[in-house]
């Protein structure tokens, strides 16, 4: 199995707009973050977790282009579904089965009504709805992904735990215990970590550093910061060993 980050921004991307603070200003590459996104191939599968607006950017940087096999959703806010309409090239390959959970997939269909009426207008996205549900697996050919709850604030939210070796979170607070049960054992774990300062929302640095160690997964790779995580140089090396700040473009061999 290999994971592609595509994006390890958070929602307003690294550097926000305006901003000239030391990171947003960076000639480090890694310093510079799209949202949030990862690209995950199995033995029988290239899943897409999260299509946000900068897909099609993320999809120009790829090396190849290929089907991909599935979209697992974490949540409906824009900055993770914000690029589904640029699945279009894709679907030259066939339709893409889109998976969320009930309360996501409501929030699509109202989003992007012309993808899912009987009759499509030529060049619509061919897309397909498969609601999920926390702690119930499902297969995308035969690689088997679990669902698990995650708490973003005070709403409900989709983790992935992909063909026993990996878990992916992200925009989490909070996670219930069985949360936590379904991702022992992974040998990789991918989970959000904001900002050093506390948020009602995500988990800041520390926060996230207590949750990977609960996990207890060989190695840690930590998403969705904002331009206040600091640099990636500095903050990377104060990490313990078997964890790491992410950047864009990042390959992992898992």
């Amino acid at each position: 199995m290999k994971l592609r980050i595509l994006g390890s921004g958070t929602s307003t991307g690294v550097p926000e707009i305006g901003c000239r603070c030391a990171v947003c200003s960076s000639n480090d590459k890694r310093d510079n973050r799209l949202r949030t996104s990862a690209w995950v191939h199995t033995a029988d599968a290239d899943l897409l977790i999260d299509c946000g607006p900068d897909f099609r950017e993320q999809m120009l940087r790829m090396e190849s282009f290929r089907p991909i096999q599935g979209v697992l959703v974490t949540h409906e806010h824009y900055d993770h579904v914000g690029g589904l309409d640029d699945l279009r090239p894709f679907c030259k390959f066939g339709e893409i089965p889109v998976y969320a959970d009930t309360y996501t997939a409501g929030h699509l269909r109202a989003r992007m009504p012309y993808c899912f009426v009987e009759r499509k207008y030529p060049g619509v996205p061919r897309i397909c709805l498969k609601e999920v549900q926390a702690g119930i697996p499902f297969q995308v050919n035969q690689t088997e992904v679990m669902p698990l709850r995650v708490m973003h604030g005070r709403m409900p939210i989709l983790g992935y735990r992909i063909d026993g070796k990996l878990g992916y979170v992200t925009d989490m607070s909070a996670m219930p215990d069985e949360s936590y049960e379904l991702l022992k054992g992974v040998e990789v774990l991918v989970m959000n970590a904001l900002r050093p300062q506390p948020h009602p929302t995500h988990q800041s640095l520390s926060e996230a550093v207590e949750a990977a160690r609960r996990v207890e997964a060989r190695q840690t790779y930590f998403i969705h910061m904002s331009h206040h995580a600091g640099l990636h140089a500095e903050i990377d090396r104060q990490l313990p060993p078997d964890m790491h700040f992410a950047y864009d473009g990042m390959e992992i061999d898992i």
